[in-house]
């Protein structure tokens, strides 16, 4: 219930129908919350950062190793 009071009090109550149609659009959302609608084969730019950061792992790891096959063994610059 809504209630204003200035020089003289107006009460007003929400009706069972406005009532029923807010939590009818609730429950829908809440079986909705957390779907990404937009669109599901895009990847996050989280897992971008992720993969960029192995492949120079994993390249630098290689590099290295024919760097020091090379080298044979000797580690000088």
């Amino acid at each position: 219930m809504i209630c204003f009071s200035f020089s003289f009090k107006i009460c007003q109550t929400t009706s069972k129908r406005v009532a029923e149609r807010k939590v009818a659009k609730f429950e829908k959302n809440i079986t909705r919350r957390g779907l990404n609608i937009t669109g599901k084969n895009k990847m996050e730019p989280a897992h971008i950062v992720l993969a960029l950061f192995a492949v120079l792992v994993i390249g630098s790891f290689i590099f290295q190793v024919v760097k020091m096959a090379i080298n044979g063994g000797n580690n000088e610059d």
